[in-house]
């Protein structure tokens, strides 16, 4: 028997960091949500009892460093399952790229297995179990447009944001997430105002988004990598109406309404960056049928 699952990026529209816990974990609060730029997660019952991960990208991991792996393996350990699953990941999603590809190929996974295993969990209880494989596992489970919280656990779902087009930009480099909390100046840094941004996709107000786009992580990035900071250049002198790099980068998105001004940014960064992506936002949460 085998289920093919979605596993749609996020970006976060508004990233802040509060302070460090005592667990070493930093508190955050985030306004995130789903684009339509999605790695297709198919499982495939075995009957022997073990986890076997396949990837045609060779910066997927196939063993147990593999987030998808991780979900498999804490459902069978925790509900004692004895049948085994092929997972196989077709990776659209740049990998290490501040959109959360991994966590929700994690999440499609534990949606996927809770429907192939029989094990009638609830979306709630999908998004605890993946609070422990990772920091957005959870809001990865649920999917749509939330606030999360604490560590990017807890979750309350918002209305989706108004229609527009993402153009996204990746660099090929690796951006260490580690390194950027560690030299990130909490007392000195410009934070993002996360409950304009709450109010002004209440308000279903495009212009008052992107007014709002901000990520406390962001400047420490441009300083390690500039050439995250000349794309995001690049993307406004090409018309986009907000631009701001996603998570710990080093992925860069632009915003746009207008299907002409995405397709001038579109192709004005092809020639600039190795992986260019124009998709639109999604704003409806997973759903377990």
């Amino acid at each position: 028997m085998k289920l093919l699952v979605k596993a749609p990026a996020k970006i976060n529209l508004a990233l802040d960091v509060l302070h460090k816990r005592p667990d070493g974990f930093h508190e955050v609060e985030m306004i995130m949500t789903t684009i339509d730029l999605a790695d297709r997660v198919e499982l495939e019952l075995l009957h022997e009892d073990k986890i076997h991960i396949l990837s045609h990208n060779r910066y997927v991991p196939d063993d147990q460093r593999n987030l998808a792996f991780q979900a498999a393996q804490l459902l069978k350990d925790r509900f004692h399952v004895k049948q085994g699953v092929k997972i196989s990941i077709e990776k659209t999603i740049p990998v290490a790229a501040g959109l959360a590809g991994g966590s929700s190929d994690a999440a499609a996974t534990l949606r996927g297995l809770n429907k192939l295993w029989n094990l009638g969990l609830s979306m709630d209880e999908l998004a605890e179990l993946g609070s422990e494989i990772g920091s957005d596992v959870s809001f990865c489970v649920y999917g749509g447009t939330a606030l999360a919280k604490g560590r990017g656990e807890i979750i309350t779902q918002i209305p989706a944001p108004p229609t527009c087009w993402v153009i996204l930009a990746k660099p090929f480099i690796g951006v260490s997430t580690a390194e950027v909390y560690r030299r990130l100046n909490i007392v000195e840094t410009v934070h993002p105002n996360i409950a304009g941004m709450i109010e002004a996709i209440n308000a279903h107000d495009y212009q008052e988004v992107c007014v709002n786009v901000g990520n406390v992580l962001e400047e420490v990035t441009l300083n390690l990598h500039p050439e995250v900071a000349l794309i995001k250049e690049q993307m406004k002198r090409f018309g986009a109406d907000a631009v701001l790099m996603s998570g710990s980068g080093p992925t860069v998105f632009g915003i746009v309404q207008h299907d002409s001004r995405m397709h001038r940014i579109y192709n004005g960064l092809r020639g600039f960056c190795d992986q260019v992506f124009a998709v639109r936002m999604l704003g409806e949460r997973h759903s377990l049928d």
